[in-house]
């Protein structure tokens, strides 16, 4: 039986040549029947063809020599990723029709050629593709496939592995914004431990491997007769949370054109501006599963919350409140709470402003759901939180986030605003 499976399988995958050999015995029977000379030549073209398409097929897809080069396998949101395809030829013979592909799953992606190649022959060329939508993706291997003229049989090789590329959100820079700055207990200065160099000495420590020439203090090394280094702790300044809503039910749209995807590009943004102005920035996320990136300065936490923004996807299930109270052992006086929603519940902006009864400083980007799709009117939530003295922002779909983030940037008036808007 499996014999007989695998028999059909082929018949299947060669239809034609299938279908083109019954011809051929046709041909023989009615020739033999009619006695007419003309059906039996039909027959052997059609027998010695099949034969000499199988063969050709195959010399075609052999003696090649494929090499790729791509860009980067990190990309932001809206830059293209590039490529280049060399293929050689190290047959005696021509190869002819031959079709190359670097298959991606990124939408959009279409990077396929037909080449013809001398003996001995080479060609390359480019491929460059837009990235319209964050995530990974992945990209090769490279394939090489050749076909006879008549179509009966095909072979396809691959060279080379795949690859996976990851598109970061977009994170529109911000000339301005603001947030209520949080209290800082007692004079105002916390102090923290931390690798980076600034301008404040904690202590000093001996020297390991690893350890920049200029975190060198020379008079103790000098004294001391071995290398000792200095210890930095961060400047006084209050950590920031932006806490992203991905329940599932609180997202409208599809694809660009959606809640999730500005949601993400104003966390993005909003974590790019702090990251620049040297500020502590933490993220919670709920979609499959809690994400905490706890606060932090620098580069390179900037780029671990790209990654977990690049992979968030609005398929949780924890209503934004619940999430609110959930972490909420996180927040003090010290810290800043910034909401981004969609969610027109009623439920966390009662939450949020608890929050602040607390003396935690809280603020929220209200995404307007209901210019995305059919959704409900903002209004109650943006009321609620106005009459409880949060200070919102609102964005609508193709919003400038570098004008309606920057609204009620001034220093001077934003404390005593309590909602902004687009």
């Amino acid at each position: 039986m499996p014999e007989e499976h695998r028999l059909l399988d082929r018949l299947r995958r060669h239809t034609n040549v299938t279908v083109t050999a019954l011809v051929a015995v046709l041909c023989i029977i009615v020739g033999f029947a009619t006695g007419f000379w003309l059906l039996f030549r039909l027959s052997y073209v059609i027998l010695i063809a099949i034969p000499l398409a199988w063969f050709w097929t195959r010399e075609m897809a052999k003696g090649l020599e494929v090499e790729v080069q791509r860009t980067d396998q990190r990309v932001t949101q809206g830059h293209p990723i590039e490529g280049r395809v060399w293929i050689r030829s190290r047959s005696l013979l021509p190869k002819v029709w031959l079709e190359i592909e670097d298959p991606s799953t990124l939408p959009g992606h279409a990077a396929r050629r037909v080449l013809t190649l001398p003996v001995r022959g080479s060609a390359s060329w480019s491929y460059r593709t837009r990235t319209r939508l964050r995530g990974v993706y992945q990209v090769g291997p490279v394939t090489v496939t050749a076909r006879d003229p008549f179509g009966f049989f095909r072979v396809t090789r691959t060279f080379g592995d795949s690859a996976s590329i990851l598109v970061y959100p977009s994170a529109p820079e911000l000339p301005n914004f603001y947030v209520p700055p949080a209290n800082l207990p007692g004079e105002g200065r916390i102090r923290r431990r931390t690798h980076n160099v600034t301008p404040n000495v904690s202590g000093l420590r001996q020297y390991a491997p690893g350890d920049s020439y200029n975190r060198i203090h020379w008079p103790s090394t000098a004294r001391m007769g071995q290398p000792i280094v200095k210890q930095f702790e961060l400047d006084p300044a209050s950590d920031i949370w932006l806490v992203l809503d991905l329940e599932r039910t609180a997202h409208v749209g599809e694809g660009e054109e959606s809640t999730e995807e500005m949601a993400v590009s104003v966390a993005a943004s909003v974590a790019r501006y702090f990251i620049q102005q040297n500020r502590s920035v933490g993220m919670i996320t709920f979609g499959d599963r809690l994400r905490v990136d706890e606060p932090d300065r620098g580069q390179n936490h900037y780029t671990r919350m790209l990654e977990s923004l690049a992979l968030a996807r609005a398929v949780g299930d924890a209503p934004l409140s619940n999430l609110l109270l959930e972490e909420s052992r996180r927040f003090g006086r010290h810290t800043t709470v910034l909401v981004i929603t969609p969610s027109t519940s009623e439920e966390w902006p009662l939450t949020l402003i608890s929050l602040a009864g607390r003396g935690v400083k809280v603020a929220a980007i209200l995404i307007e759901a209901n210019t995305f799709g059919d959704a409900p009117s903002p209004l109650d939530v943006y009321g609620t939180l106005a009459s409880g003295g949060v200070h919102t922002l609102t964005v609508k779909r193709r919003d400038d986030l570098g004008r309606v983030l920057s609204a009620g940037a001034d220093t001077d008036l934003a404390p005593a605003r309590t909602g902004g808007g687009a």
